[in-house]
């Protein structure tokens, strides 16, 4: 599988459409594989409405849950039970009433360095797929979401830090964070997120559209040197489209 070009752009008129189309490809991830599915999701405030929707009695039962696996992207390095923990609020909003506990792989938090809770989650990923190493023909992830903070990071890997240049390792510990909040972060890295049929980014809202625009505008910021080896889709509101910008293409 190669890595694609270019992202493929997708405007939708809201945030509320924009969750339910970013919630029809979830679907459409899971019915194109009749096997044991992985789903890597993602932190901060893009997901959200997403999170709810499959956790709602419209889509919840169109999701097989016996065959699908959890993970998640970056996380925290906070207690399970902290609100800034982002494996937490997708349990809270729609995994615990619904997948079981042995299909949700958290970030473990519980150790003493973000190293270690790296080292922790980087076994737990290569047992899953189970081997040492990544293959190009065999993505890890079905499906993995991503975000782009206001900074051009994604995941917990910030622009200008040394995390974003790891091509061996698949999860990092990354001392501080470059945004609030202030803490120190668990991420996977380009290459283990790239290792996915579909990465899927939600931009929305019109504090976004700033940072869109240098995306589009080509800066090679972590948001954008993140992609696939198979697809990788911006799936973006109207109201973070800069001016002058049309969707969908």
């Amino acid at each position: 599988m190669a890595a694609a070009v270019q992202p493929k752009l997708i405007v939708e008129a809201d945030a509320e459409a924009l969750a339910r189309a970013a919630a029809e490809r979830v679907m459409a991830r899971i019915a194109a594989n009749s096997g044991r599915i992985a789903i890597c999701l993602t932190g901060g405030s893009s997901p959200k409405k997403l999170y709810q929707l499959l956790g709602s009695e419209a889509w919840r039962g169109r999701i097989p849950w016996q065959r699908v696996h959890w993970f998640i992207g970056d996380e925290r390095f906070v207690p399970a039970s902290d609100p800034l923990n982002n494996m937490a609020v997708a349990r809270a909003t729609f995994l615990d009433r619904n997948a079981a506990s042995s299909h949700i792989h958290p970030i473990p938090t519980a150790t003493e360095t973000p190293q270690q809770s790296a080292e922790a989650y980087a076994r737990e990923l290569r047992a899953f797929y189970g081997s040492e190493s990544l293959d190009p023909s065999r993505p890890l992830f079905d499906l993995v979401l991503m975000g782009a903070g206001p900074d051009g990071h994604t995941a917990s890997l910030f622009p200008g830090f040394p995390e974003i240049e790891e091509s061996e390792r698949w999860v990092v510990g990354v001392p501080r964070a470059n945004v609030a909040p202030f803490v120190p972060r668990v991420s996977l890295t380009l290459p283990a997120l790239a290792s996915c049929r579909e990465m899927l980014f939600e931009i929305a809202g019109h504090d976004k559209q700033p940072i869109l625009t240098r995306l589009l505008n080509g800066e090679t910021l972590p948001a954008l040197r993140a992609r696939s080896t198979g697809e990788t889709v911006w799936l973006v509101d109207s109201a973070a489209l800069p001016e002058g910008i049309r969707g969908p293409r």
